[in-house]
This record gives structure tokens, C-alpha cells and sequence, in this order.
């Protein structure tokens, strides 16, 4: 067998015996270096890890992370359940809305599905299972909608996507996934209504909603809704930079939490930037480890060969398209999605150009995809916060994923089909794309 088989037989095989993916991506790439190179080229590990995380834009990974964290711990989530609780009132399904509104509008400022999910479970599953709601139901939904934080701007994993493929406007990838995302979060609202009304689970105020107003609640809710308009206004002004962005995102929501909802302190912000940069640690290890197995499979042809493969199996584009989905869906519900960017985009870039698929369109049927994925048993991250939360076993949500996974597909198949679902915006906004 060639190095570069060996190379990734070596990296199946750690992943199967649970090494973590950062080290299985390390050692695969150095046993393809000593037996397709030379031993003496490992000296190259340490320039390969510093220059794949030297990169400017990476910077705003650990601090949207941080923006997460804090928005979570300032009470955010629990006023945007309450504003759109009295604006939607006690109806069939009522709650079911208002978990899936709310997890769009907390993504806009997170970026992460699963910090997302955490911060929607522990405000609205209480409230749901009074109303009647089972929990498998709940925490799917919730899991399911947490998902739409990787396409509605701004998205961690929109940001290495840029990174990765080269001469990718990052605002035109934020300005595309909006529209995917209110779209995919419409897909999982249609079956959860209409399994609310066909069981007859009714949406109960959430506790002391009786005495909130419209008016009220949106006078709490407001910092939180402004904070999404903070930093697209601030992109599309040009007032400041992605990066940027995230730095401002990071100050207005301390002071949101400090001087407004006042329910965050001194010593939780420096608990959060604690928490913040371990999560933030775990990210950039394995962008870090992933450099060698990119350096070794750049080097052995590893990633042109397989390119080559998967374009010769059809010259149909769009038979090509659902097989590359079909791949990337079944790597979603395996790994998460930073390791899915780094381990398969350096092989589908020559199909996505032999092919000439737009590369923001393509970016954004990949973040679709592996939203998916994140609800998706065995490994659905968000799915495994949604079910710690709810105290129940990750197997009792399997039928209800399944609905989910089939609603949101129907979105990506609608966005596969018509391009200008996710391209109208930023051609509109005058952005490269």
C-alpha cells in the first residue's frame, strides 16, 4: 500500500479506537511524513501547527465563543422567552415557537449550536414539560433549532470555512446564511406545530408571563434583539471587520450584563473568560494538529488523488452534489464541524472547481449540512446538551430526530435546487461572490 492509504487507514483506525480527532489528525500526518517522506521532515511539525492557527480572522473564533458564554450568563435567553411568549400568547404548539425563535435570535449572537441549546434548555424545558410537552420532543426541537447558530451570522464555523477555502469573502458568507437559516429553522417549526396540534399540547405561559406585556417584555428583550443588529450593521457598514465584530460583540454583551439585566459580576466574567478560553484551547488544538495532516497529505498527493476519485465517478455535477452531501451528512453525525472543514475541504475544493459550484453557495450547503449532523444521533453535540439538560437518555429522541433531520433536509434540498436563496442577499449587499 501507498503512504498516503496508510496515512488514512491510520487515521480511521485512531478515530475508531476513540483517540481524540486533534491527536488521531497529528499522528495519522506524522506516519504519513515517516513513511511517504523522511523521518528527518518532522521537524517540520512545529511550523506546520504554528501557521495553521497564525491566522488573523481566527481570532474572532474564541472570542464569538466568549460572546456565547456571556449573552448565556446575562440572562438573555430567559427575556427573549418571555417577550416572545407574550407576543405569540397560549396557543397549540405556542412553545414549540417560541424555542425555535429564540434559538435563531440567541445564534445570531453566539455563533455555536451548542452553546445555543444549552442556554434555550435551561430556560425552556421546565416551562415545556409543564405544558404537557415530553421531553424527547423538547430537547430534539430545541437541539434541532440550536443547529441554525452555524448559518445565521455570525457562525464559527463560517469563519474557518472562509479561512480554509481561499479568496472567500467571510461577509458574504454571513450575508448568504441568514436566509438558509430562517429558512431551516421555518422547515423544523411546520412538523413541530403541527405535532403540538395533532397531540393537543398547549403552550402555557412561561412563569409570571401572565403579568408581562407586550410592551414589557420587549423593553427587557431589547438589548438581546439589538445585539445581532450591532454586528451586521457594523459589517455591512463597514464600520469594523469580522474580527472586529467579535470584539464588539464581546464588550456590549458584558455591558449588557453588567449595567443592564445585572446579572452578571466582576468574578463571572472572569470565570466565563476562563471557560471561554478552554473551549477556545480545544478548538485551536485541533486547527493546530490538523496543519500536519494537511502539510503530509499536500505533500504525498493524498487529497489530489482522492479529488480526482470522487470526480471520476460522474460527470453529473448534480449526482455529484447528493453523494458529497450524503458524505458530509454521515462525517457530521460522526465529528463536529470544525474537524468535518479541516479534513474535508482540502479534498473537495478541486471537485467544488472542476465543477464550478459557487464557493459561498457551497459553504452554505455544508453548513446546512452538518447543522443537520448536530442533532443527528450517535454524535449529535447539541442533542447530547439538550438531553443532559432534560435528564434523559440520547436513544429516546431518535424518532424525533429523524422528523427534524427529514424537515431540515427539505430546506437544504430547497437551497441546493435555487442558489439564490443564499446568494440574493449578498449580491444584493455588493459583496464578492
Amino acid at each position: 500500500m501507498t503512504p498516503d492509504i496508510w496515512m488514512i487507514l491510520a487515521f480511521a483506525g485512531l478515530l475508531i479506537a476513540g483517540v481524540p480527532v486533534a491527536f488521531s489528525l497529528a499522528l495519522s500526518g506524522a506516519v504519513g511524513i515517516v513513511l511517504g517522506l523522511s523521518p528527518d521532515m518532522l521537524a517540520t511539525l512545529g511550523t506546520n501547527t504554528y501557521n495553521s492557527i497564525a491566522k488573523y480572522p481566527l481570532i474572532a473564533i474564541p472570542l464569538f465563543i466568549l460572546t456565547g458564554l456571556i449573552f448565556e450568563r446575562a440572562g438573555v435567553a430567559l427575556r427573549l422567552v418571555r417577550f416572545a411568549q407574550a407576543l405569540i400568547g397560549p396557543r397549540h404548539g405556542g412553545l414549540a415557537l417560541v424555542a425555535v425563535l429564540v434559538c435563531m435570535i440567541m445564534g445570531g449572537m453566539s455563533g455555536s449550536g451548542p452553546a445555543d441549546a444549552a442556554a434555550v434548555a435551561m430556560v425552556m424545558l421546565p416551562s415545556m414539560t409543564k405544558a404537557g410537552y415530553p421531553k424527547p420532543f423538547s430537547a430534539t426541537l430545541i437541539a434541532a433549532s440550536a443547529s441554525t447558530a452555524i448559518l445565521i451570522p455570525p457562525s464559527v464555523a463560517l469563519i474557518l470555512y472562509s479561512i480554509v477555502v481561499p479568496g472567500v469573502d467571510l461577509r458574504a458568507l454571513f450575508a448568504a446564511g441568514l436566509f438558509p437559516g430562517v429558512l431551516a429553522g421555518l422547515a423544523l417549526l411546520v412538523p413541530a406545530m403541527l405535532v403540538a396540534k395533532r397531540y393537543g399540547w398547549e403552550g402555557a405561559p412561561v412563569e409570571g408571563a401572565e403579568r408581562l406585556t407586550v410592551r414589557g417584555t420587549f423593553r427587557e428583550a431589547l438589548p438581546a434583539l439589538f445585539a445581532p443588529v450591532l454586528i451586521l450593521g457594523g459589517l455591512r457598514s463597514g464600520l469594523f471587520t469580522p474580527t472586529e465584530a467579535a470584539v464588539v460583540a464581546v464588550a456590549y454583551g458584558a455591558v449588557v450584563g453588567l449595567f443592564l439585566t445585572r446579572e452578571l459580576t466582576l468574578r463571572d466574567v472572569w470565570e466565563l473568560l476562563g471557560e471561554a478560553a478552554i473551549i477556545s484551547g480545544v478548538v485551536m488544538l485541533i486547527i493546530a494538529l490538523a496543519g500536519i495532516f494537511a502539510w503530509a497529505g499536500t505533500m504525498l498527493g493524498t487529497f489530489r488523488h482522492l479529488a480526482e476519485w470522487i470526480i471520476g465517478l460522474t460527470d453529473n455535477g448534480v449526482l455529484l452534489l447528493v453523494l458529497v452531501m450524503l458524505a458530509v451528512l454521515v462525517a457530521g453525525m460522526l465529528l463536529d464541524a470544525i474537524s468535518i472543514y479541516l479534513i474535508m475541504m482540502p479534498i473537495l475544493i478541486p471537485v467544488m472547481q472542476h465543477f464550478e459550484w459557487n464557493p459561498v453557495w457551497f459553504g452554505i450547503l455544508l453548513a446546512m449540512n452538518i447543522a443537520i449532523g448536530q442533532f443527528t444521533p450517535p454524535v449529535a453535540v447539541n442533542l447530547m446538551v439538550t438531553t443532559e439538560v432534560a435528564k434523559i437518555r440520547l436513544e429516546h429522541t431518535l424518532g424525533w430526530a429523524l422528523l427534524f433531520v427529514v424537515a431540515m433536509g427539505g430546506a437544504l434540498a430547497l437551497v441546493a435546487i435555487f442558489p439564490g436563496i443564499a446568494l440574493w442577499l449578498p449580491t444584493v449587499l455588493g459583496y464578492n461572490v
